[in-house]
């Protein structure tokens, strides 16, 4: 399988051109991660937005599981929007692989791509609004 049709089946990209897809996967090296070893620690600059296309990974917030990621799942862009801290630290439950998109890179794609741009915020809003239910509880 490609790295294309991977892009594919990943929502945050539903909805884009081949070309759109294609350019993106020109942006996206893949990368591996182990069983057990942290993709992003928490506090830690954030360079790096990713996309899960196998595995699945662990989220914790201060030490507390918040979420488990898998396939078509993805990470950083909040560290990458506001040049912040990882907010999380995600690590890989057995391997792992994931397309990596660098900051700039990221930029750019926010900036050509609607969709891309329109998916991250409202992944944004979701989280946003699962924090602030899991507060008042």
């Amino acid at each position: 399988m490609t790295t294309t049709d991977v892009l594919r089946g990943v929502p945050l990209f539903s909805g884009m051109t081949d070309r759109a897809i294609e350019a993106i996967g020109g942006l996206t090296p893949e990368a591996t991660f182990d069983d057990g070893e942290a993709i992003v620690r928490e506090g830690e600059p954030g360079e790096t937005f990713i996309v899960l296309t196998g595995g699945s990974a662990q989220v914790e917030r201060h030490g507390q599981a918040i979420a488990t990621l898998g396939r078509g799942d993805f990470l950083g862009e909040i560290s990458l929007i506001d040049g912040g801290e990882r907010t999380a630290t995600v690590t890989a439950c057995g391997p792992v692989t994931a397309l990596v998109v660098q900051r700039t890179d990221f930029r750019r794609l926010m900036d050509e791509f609607g969709a891309v741009r329109y998916h991250i915020l409202s992944a944004l809003t979701r989280r946003i609004r699962r924090d602030a239910t899991a507060a008042t509880l």
